[in-house]
């Protein structure tokens, strides 16, 4: 990037009061002055504009609920009211609302407005697709503050697992199929941070049951993915254990944070000297160098405020195996549940 365009845009920061040390957004700012300059096609800067334009939409829209606690719930657009489903995800819907759960659903007909009636409407979030078939917004949150309508799917589907901590994933089509499938590759990969993903059927349904037995007959046999990767996802036909299941990953872990090679693990619950050596010993090849210890927070989290009421332990995590990270997740959690 030429020096005089980050001078511009750390000029134009300066006179909007952006603070001096605000690098990430003279980065970008420098970035967009720098596709600009590229002098890119029509169409591959319409495309760039119209993505931070909805992005930027979407942002503002999740920013005053952002310390909710939010669970995605997809499905198809084509289940009726009548079909066992739609009660199914009402059932689970309105079971996390009651828990203080917000439901974030795509916001169109079928399994989505079944999600929002569970929550209701003071507990939904949208976040549509514009499509020449479909007619919008369902009812339960059309003209809600709490609504955004996007043109491309790749910002949707960004806005649809960014704020989640939880996933309740039942049948459905390709869209369906293509948003699960990119949430499990988010987290088998660590593009995305450990969460509960719940594959709900009904019972005497078994759509989930086949596709897991696609992934282990297909996918694990040949090597495709690794076994520990069926761990990332749980499959029920009961809405009361896709709760428990989501509330369980919460007992003790918070959140993760990277910091330096240091991955951080912020607990309700520190391990035992006792369980800090069963962890290792479990565990040990998920870090590349050293032991996983009990830490006190970084001095970076001290200066952003960062979960500092919690607890931590640390390793240098070897970055592979995020299965049976997933796993070291739920035995904490274990260890937590043990005292409760």
């Amino acid at each position: 990037m030429p020096q005089d365009v980050r001078a511009r845009a750390r000029g134009l920061l300066d006179e909007l009061g952006i603070p001096a040390d605000s690098r990430v957004a003279e980065e970008f700012l420098a970035e967009t002055l720098g596709l600009i300059l590229d002098r890119p096609d029509h169409l591959d800067l319409k495309i760039a504009a119209a993505a931070i334009t909805e992005m930027r939409d979407a942002f503002s829209m999740f920013a005053p609920y952002r310390e909710a606690p939010k669970v995605t719930i997809f499905g198809s657009a084509r289940v009726k009211s009548h079909d066992p489903l739609y009660e199914q995800t009402r059932k689970v819907a309105a079971s996390l609302a009651d828990r203080g759960w917000m439901v974030i659903t795509g916001a169109g007909p079928g399994i989505m407005q079944a999600g929002m009636e569970g929550a209701g409407r003071k507990n939904s979030i949208g976040v549509s697709i514009r499509l020449p078939f479909e007619q919008g917004a369902n009812p339960i949150i059309a003209g809600d503050e709490k609504y955004v309508s996007m043109k491309y799917f790749f910002t949707r589907k960004l806005m649809l697992v960014k704020e989640s901590r939880a996933f309740v994933c039942l049948p459905g089509g390709f869209g369906t199929l293509d948003e699960t499938f990119e949430l499990l590759t988010l987290t088998q990969t660590g593009k995305g941070m450990p969460v509960p993903i719940v594959f709900l059927d009904t019972p005497g349904d078994e759509y989930w049951e086949r596709v897991h037995e696609f992934v282990q007959h297909e996918l694990v046999s040949r090597g495709l993915v690794a076994p520990g990767d069926t761990t990332l996802y749980r499959i029920t036909n009961s809405c009361a254990e896709a709760v428990q299941e989501i509330e369980r990953f919460y007992a003790s872990f918070d959140s993760i944070r990277y910091i330096g090679d240091n991955l951080v693990i912020r607990l309700r619950l520190a391990p035992t000297d006792l369980q800090l050596s069963e962890l290792n010993e479990r565990f040990g090849h998920l870090v590349s160098a050293g032991d996983i210890r009990r830490v006190e927070p970084f001095s970076i989290e001290r200066r952003q405020d960062d979960r500092l009421e919690f607890d931590r332990i640390a390793f240098k995590f070897a970055k592979h195996g995020y299965g049976d990270l997933r796993a070291l997740i739920d035995v904490l959690n274990g260890y937590a549940l043990t005292v409760g």
